[in-house]
């Protein structure tokens, strides 16, 4: 354990003393939540990032200890376990490294080797490897024996290579220098598959393609594996450019088995031993674990973007408790209406059918305003889908008709939206409720807070990654959850109107516990105080201690409950009343009083500086919401469809994904546009999430329409003059660093750069729209 600390120690560039005692606080049960805000004395500050990295190396290493213990039981119950050998296992870092190790001593079904060893030809291997200058027939004769399975002297000398290509297989440091050697300079060709060229048209860029392994990014890397995984590419690793690719690595593998032909009678046999144990046994195995790494790669930095896009999401500003309209569009269906009252509660339903084929459009804006003017509605939230344009339209002449209303009207994602509606969470919300009707009530909700409405959605279904479905869905879903769990406990909860989804991702608390709060809050009124939850069923110290200050409680008989500050620090704050003479009530949001106090004065052997002072920051901004003022993008009258389009038109949008390549951005035409990486800013951007976050509110200019594919290219530079007119066919190639496939040359033969590909005539290629078209989809 002391070498685990050390590891993640150096890793986090942080002492041994904090990581162990967070690794102890981890172990006991706290939350990274709760250790990052409550613990910040114990840990010496790390913060939720550092933690979490903590927490998954932790993990790893842990697996690795127990899998370290496991292979060294194992090789010494075969009496093989030398100290040499137990030094370098216990030095290993990594599982790779230590299967390497592993793998000469593997229990494995009867390899030819094996067999060849039982017939007596391990001598005759080893005499041949060690004096070349022996012919290797008129040694092989010595061997033969056909009681042993030996016919001949070339079955002997089969038998002696087979020994040897499996000891060239499996020695470990011979091993990790070809593994290195091939991430470095390996070069992946996939190719389309005989007949599959019509049926697999949107893999057209990888059908004749090639780029450097190392070089590959997340998304090329998964549309290529997707493509081999449907039946339309194969994907093959060469060991290097040139004529001869595997010339290096046969190299590798005979310097580290002193293998040169020198013209003695046994060169040319081990020369060809050592040409089959790459090919055969080597490269075998390294295609494969290097096209699984460069899988892993791509896996986790889709699962990285995924996380910050959904971060973004969850974090964007709520519009607040005021009774609001959602209004879910539709066409020959008619459009969903719901009303929820300031807390969410439903107050109304409806359906109208303002749009074709009835054309209900005065009826419609009638009835309501009618649900407008009864429950008080502020706000009306419109889903971005099919016919939301029109349905917006319809809410502006609702809104331009009746002032005396004071509404506003937003479109807002409804990513989810419908997973929502035919969920369990939904069925017990909303018993009795038609579930078409449902996805007007989320579209309503997650206006006033989206993190209160999306948490209700399993996060994968809300739709802001790419290439989804392709990663490990455990570790997406670990890592989504830690961000929808950091994301909540950040803002904090409203004890008292939080439903069950929501209070669920609370620091201590799962979906049990959360049902009892929401059970006993309904049984007896609102909670006045954070000390009453220790009256709910099964909500025992432990719960309290993790939980209690990511929960408030507005008006009830404990200030401080409305805060963040946590019940086990309130004897802080009663030392500051009595030092300044004032109630915890006046305290509260007097910035210049506060200011006037010196933390030290209030620390003690429990609480030391970072909690003082955060408590002091608390009490001048009370449960303060780290999310940003609530503000809307305002699409352009008469841009309704990608046909009103027009190059050089500057629009606003609102970003609702961000990928490795670029920006989508919804501009109002029912189709988002791309803003490519190299058309973020005028600057050289290696992470698009430098520039840009889901929700973010940015103006563009339309560089390039294409009608047919529906594919709007976008740039924030604002200088940059257009591409061309609003046409159809072959818009928008793909530009900057991530050009098409087809336009990235690879090195050229003998490894040396080839000529730069001419530059691309447009802003988005083909392959980067399907790539984008999928990433969407997920």
């Amino acid at each position: 354990m002391t070498k685990i600390i050390e590891t993640i120690a150096q890793e986090l560039s942080a002492r041994p003393a904090q990581v162990e005692a967070a690794v102890r606080l981890l172990d006991e049960g706290a939350t990274v939540p709760f250790i990052a805000r409550y613990r910040k004395e114990v840990t010496g500050g790390l913060d939720d990032i550092q933690l979490r990295h903590l927490e998954e190396r932790l993990g790893y290493l842990r697996e690795l200890d127990e899998r370290r213990v496991a292979v060294l039981k194992s090789i010494e119950e075969q009496g093989k376990l030398t100290d040499e050998l137990q030094a370098e296992i216990e030095a290993a870092e990594t599982k790779q490294r230590l299967e390497d190790l592993y793998l000469p001593y593997k229990p494995k079904r009867r390899t030819k080797a094996q067999i060849a060893r039982e017939a007596g030809l391990e001598p005759l291997a080893d005499a041949i490897l060690s004096d070349p200058s022996q012919s290797p027939e008129t040694l092989a004769e010595g061997y033969v024996d056909a009681a042993k399975g030996v016919a001949d002297g070339a079955a002997a000398l089969e038998g002696a290579r087979q020994i040897l290509m499996e000891r060239f297989a499996e020695d470990p440091e011979l091993t990790g220098r070809l593994r290195d050697h091939l991430w470095e300079n390996g070069i992946l060709v996939s190719r389309v598959v005989e007949g599959q060229e019509q049926e697999g048209n949107k893999f057209s860029d990888y059908f004749d393609y090639r780029e450097a392994v190392a070089k590959i990014p997340s998304h090329r890397a998964l549309a290529l594996f997707r493509g081999r995984n449907q039946g339309v590419l194969t994907l093959e690793l060469l060991a290097g450019e040139g004529d001869d690719p595997d010339a290096v690595c046969r190299g590798l593998v005979a310097s580290r088995f002193e293998v040169r032909p020198q013209g003695r009678p046994g060169d040319d046999w081990l020369m060809e031993t050592v040409r089959k144990a790459w090919r055969v046994k080597l490269m075998t195995r390294l295609d494969l674990e290097l096209k699984h790494r460069l899988m892993e790669a791509a896996e986790e930095e889709a699962i990285r973007v995924f996380g910050l896009n959904l971060k973004a999401l969850l974090l964007a500003a709520p519009a607040g408790r005021l009774p609001t309209m959602g209004l879910d569009p539709g066409l020959r269906t008619g459009v969903k209406v719901a009303v929820v009252d300031s807390t969410g509660k439903v107050a109304a339903t409806d359906t109208i059918y303002p749009h074709a084929p009835k054309k209900q459009w005065d009826a419609s804006i009638v009835r309501l305003a009618d649900l407008a003017k009864a429950h008080d509605v502020k706000l009306v939230s419109i889903g971005n889908g099919t016919a939301s344009r029109e349905t917006d339209r319809l809410a502006r002449d609702l809104i331009t008709g009746h002032p005396e209303l004071g509404l506003k009207s937003l479109v807002v994602s409804e990513a989810g939206a419908s997973v929502y509606s035919a969920s369990e969470v939904a069925s017990k919300e909303l018993p009795a409720m038609d579930v078409s009707l449902r996805g007007a009530v989320s579209i309503a909700r997650r206006l006033q807070d989206p993190l209160a409405e999306l948490v209700k959605i399993e996060p994968k279904a809300i739709g802001v990654g790419q290439y989804q479905h392709d990663v490990n869905q455990t570790r997406l879903a670990r890592t989504l959850d830690a961000v929808v769990e950091d994301c909540v406990n950040a803002v904090g909860v409203d004890l008292n109107t939080a439903s069950v989804p929501l209070l669920a991702q609370v620091s201590g608390l799962n979906r049990g516990l959360a049902e009892n709060i929401v059970q006993f809050r309904e049984a007896n009124g609102a909670f006045q105080n954070r000390k009453s939850l220790m009256a709910v069923p099964r909500f025992g110290d432990k719960a309290f201690q993790q939980s209690a200050g990511f929960l408030r409680i507005s008006d009830g008989d404990e200030p401080l409950d409305a805060s963040a500050v946590h019940p086990e620090a309130y004897p802080v704050v009663r030392r500051i009343v009595e030092k300044t003479g004032k109630t915890i009530a006046d305290l509260i949001g007097e910035g210049t009083i506060l200011h006037r106090l010196d933390p030290k004065d209030f620390t003690d052997d429990r609480f030391g500086l970072p909690t003082v002072k955060d408590i002091l920051a608390e009490l001048e901004k009370p449960g303060r919401d780290p999310r940003p003022e609530f503000k809307t993008a305002q699409f352009k009258e008469g841009v309704e469809t990608l046909k009103d389009l027009e190059p050089g038109m500057v629009l606003e949008g609102t970003v609702t994904n961000v990928t490795n390549f670029g920006a989508f951005v919804d501009i109002g035409v029912h189709q988002d546009g791309l803003v490519h990486i190299s058309a973020l800013a005028d600057r050289f951007i290696k992470d698009t999430h430098e520039v840009v976050k889901s929700g973010d509110l940015v103006k563009v200019k339309v560089m390039e329409v294409d009608l047919d594919r529906k594919r709007i290219a976008l740039s924030m530079r604002l200088g940059e003059a257009s591409q061309g007119g609003n046409g159809r066919g072959r818009a928008a190639r793909g530009g900057g660093r991530d050009a098409a496939p087809a336009q990235r040359k690879p090195r050229t033969q003998g490894g040396q750069k080839g000529p730069a590909a001419p530059p691309p005539s447009g802003i988005m290629g083909g392959a980067l729209a399907d790539a984008f078209a999928k990433a969407k989809k997920g």
